[in-house]
């Protein structure tokens, strides 16, 4: 069971084998834009900076998942307390009919069965195994869904339509949500690759035409002029992302 989401921690290897991908990445365009062993082998150590937003990217894909099997899970409870389940026997349903889907160390496998074996082994509510879900994904949707259900366990509202009505809700929500997420993704992908194809160009024209750029690598001013085109590669990379990074 994860304690904080919005943290992602790497697994043996994995953060020693980023690093290395990033040494050879960062070596390469180094190399290709200055022609300078010395400066590519000292430049490739920056490549510890990428653990930062490897680690956020992971964790972003994690929530998604999350929330994709979320929706699923609210599909489930709907039908189930629908049926006349309560939410204990739903929530087990539940996981036997995502576990046909979904492989037992996705998210929410993982943390349907802590709840489980929390309701059935340890005895303890659904709202505090909801509550303590929705805390520790920050995740607004499944805070709003906790909040529902015991507000409707506590007034005695009629269970099944509440959540039959929240879940609606909330999964029209997260529809939209994936829709506009597929559209951003194209569009961020595309932008990438406009934003690398200088890379291209300055490869082609080594391949093919070195005397062609000569000048940028043999004159101080054509060292200054390949800075400045490299730094904006890297600041149109990180800002293409930023643009289209759109919250519902």
């Amino acid at each position: 069971m994860i304690s904080d989401y919005d943290r992602y921690e790497f697994e043996t290897g994995e953060a020693a084998l980023i690093i290395a991908g990033g040494y050879v990445a960062i070596f390469a365009v180094v190399l290709l834009f200055y022609h300078s062993f010395f400066l590519a082998a000292a430049a490739g150590p920056a490549a510890i900076f990428i653990l930062g937003p490897v680690r956020r990217m992971k964790a972003q894909r994690r929530m998604t998942l999350l929330v994709t099997q979320f929706r699923d899970l609210l599909y489930s409870l709907s039908s189930s307390v629908a049926a006349g389940r309560q939410m204990d026997a739903a929530l087990a349903e539940a996981y036997e009919s995502l576990s046909m889907v979904y492989a037992p160390d996705t998210p929410m496998m993982v943390e349907l069965s802590a709840m489980l074996k929390g309701i059935f082994e340890n005895h303890e509510s659904e709202e505090a195994l909801l509550s303590d879900l929705a805390e520790r994904t920050h995740q607004e949707d499944i805070a709003g869904f906790a909040d529902v259900y015991r507000a409707s366990r506590r007034t005695g509202a009629d269970l099944g339509r509440v959540i039959e009505n929240t879940s609606k809700v909330i999964m029209e929500k997260i529809a939209i949500e994936r829709e506009i997420e597929a559209v951003t993704k194209q569009k961020i992908f595309e932008g990438k690759m406009i934003t690398a194809m200088p890379l291209l160009v300055v490869l082609f024209l080594n391949i093919f035409s070195p005397d062609y750029l000569a000048v940028m690598y043999e004159t101080f001013q054509g060292r200054i002029v390949m800075t400045l085109a490299l730094a904006g590669i890297a600041a149109g990379w990180h800002l293409t992302g930023k643009i289209l990074d759109l919250k519902v």
